[in-house]
């Protein structure tokens, strides 16, 4: 190779690296300016919030004209201005309580925070990258040899004034991203101990946390106190209950077996969680059945609670649930499938440890599946329905091992037919079974009802402790069918109460 022909190459090389770095940083550069004046709205904290990113590595919550603005380190160099909007709680003792309950469970409001911001922080990439190529693009298209005419013809009058157009044009596709903002004005931020004083003890995770000061916040410092005293209490008594559960001598599963983890009745009782995944955890469960009512009115408002349980659940293999009668509407059900939670679809399907399955909303909220078409159909008649359903797949040689409902009593037919062979219910949060039921061929089925995992009174259950004991479920899986079932009860003060294994023989 002649010197010449290296020459040209490493002229070459330099002018694409010279490209590709100036795309680069045009890129960024753009990037950043649309991520930084870009916004999202989301529901966080059983509000309709407003995301706005920034490189503040903070987190400001603006909480409304009551309440004083809230900062904290968000932990890296990106940061997030939070402006919540409105809410359907009806007091504030309400929303201070909500706050509160919350914060003691704060992983699911994370994790919606930090998926939007991913998502903006894509989409500005991605308008970046093609925005900071145009002037590139223009450049090649242009050629060298008219380039060197627009030079020529650049200190004359008529260059002046199409340069400036050049730079009006950039400026109107630029800048817009910034107008209408103006400066914020000058923030007073103390820290919480400073705001509250020294006679409030605070927990060590808020002591990072600062409030701004003003005129108005002094009137907001009993509520301050009041939110910090139920999140202390909130927070003391489920995560010495999720330390208590780690201990607790649960039966493990033996090789071939699959455990799952059985929930119902949440009613956003989002503190129970960390109690639950820790019971998971003793009892060796890599999968999740979900009973319903896992909110009190199926309200967006509610998404904190479904946040929380799917981050709570994240690396379980699988994750099953069915919609209760409380989860009025399709925002529950749609919002956990987004989260990649299965429901069901009147289809047998396949289930943990190689069983199969079927479930069914519960008819009084969320619709009845291919029978949905037909209006007007009392329980019953959708009892019966699913009876039908799961008769004829037992017939096709597809059996159902478990039903997955949340009120058991919908699957009474089916059990009575002989054709499945355990249902799985809660709703009206209390623990019964398992109870074996023989049908007129002699074939047992079982039926297993669990008690309110969020120890729920009533459709209530949010709150710095529980209102009533609190259950949870072990269903275990051998060779395809279940096997045996445990049932964990957290009582009101702090103890827990641990049945023996039931194996379930058919």
């Amino acid at each position: 190779m002649t010197r010449p022909v290296r020459t040209m190459q490493a002229r070459r090389l330099l002018k694409v690296l010279a490209y590709f770095g100036t795309w680069l940083v045009l890129s960024a550069a753009v990037a950043g300016a649309i991520f930084v004046h870009s916004e999202r709205t989301v529901e966080i904290a059983s509000h309709e919030a407003t995301l706005s990113p920034n490189f503040s590595g903070e987190a400001v919550a603006r909480m409304g004209p009551v309440l004083p603005d809230l900062r904290i380190p968000s932990g890296s160099w990106v940061g997030v201005e939070v402006e919540l909007g409105k809410t359907d709680a009806e007091t504030l003792e309400e929303l201070t309580a909500r706050y509160a309950a919350i914060a003691a469970q704060p992983e699911g409001q994370v994790a919606v925070a930090q998926r939007t911001l991913e998502a903006m922080a894509l989409a500005a990439l991605v308008q970046g990258a093609v925005l900071g190529g145009v002037p590139l693009l223009v450049w090649v298209l242009v050629g060298r040899a008219r380039r060197r005419e627009l030079y020529a013809v650049l200190p004359t009058r008529r260059g002046i004034a199409a340069a400036g157009l050049a730079v009006a044009l950039v400026v109107a596709v630029v800048v817009p991203y910034g107008w209408g903002r103006s400066d914020p004005p000058a923030e007073s931020w103390v820290p919480l101990a400073e705001f509250l004083g020294p006679e409030v003890p605070l927990p060590d995770e808020v002591r990072d946390v600062e409030v701004m000061a003003d005129a108005t916040t002094a009137q907001s410092r009993r509520l301050i106190e009041s939110g910090i005293s139920s999140y202390d209490e909130s927070v003391h008594f489920y995560s010495a209950a999720a330390e208590n559960a780690a201990a607790l001598d649960l039966r493990r599963p033996e090789e071939g077996e699959t455990v799952v983890l059985l929930v119902s009745d949440r009613h956003d009782n989002v503190g129970m969680d960390k109690v639950a995944r820790a019971i998971a955890d003793a009892g060796g469960a890599t999968a999740v059945f979900d009973a319903g009512d896992d909110t009190s009115t199926g309200s967006r408002w509610e998404a904190f609670s479904l946040d929380s349980l799917a981050a709570t659940f994240k690396s379980f293999d699988g994750r099953w649930a069915v919609a209760g009668n409380h989860d009025n509407g399709g925002f529950v059900r749609s919002h956990l499938e987004d989260l990649g939670w299965t429901y069901f679809d009147d289809e047998v399907i396949e289930g943990p440890g190689g069983s199969r399955i079927l479930g069914i909303d519960d008819p009084r909220s969320s619709g009845l599946g291919d029978w949905r078409d037909q209006t007007g159909l009392s329980f019953s008649e959708v009892a019966d329905l699913l009876a039908d359903a799961a008769c004829a797949a037992d017939e096709d040689g597809d059996r159902v091992d478990t039903l997955l409902v949340h009120d058991a009593n919908i699957a009474k037919p089916a059990l009575e037919r002989g054709c499945v062979d355990l249902v799985l219910g809660g709703h009206v949060h209390v623990q019964t079974g398992p109870v074996p039921v023989t049908a007129a061929d002699g074939r047992v089925g079982y039926t297993y009802t669990l008690g309110t995992t969020g120890g729920a009174a009533y459709a209530i259950a949010i709150g710095s402790k529980l209102r009533r004991p609190a259950s949870i479920g072990l269903v275990t899986y051998r060779d395809g069918r279940a096997a045996g079932i445990q049932s964990i009860t957290l009582q009101p003060n702090g103890r827990f109460e641990v049945d023996p294994w039931v194996a379930l023989a058919y």
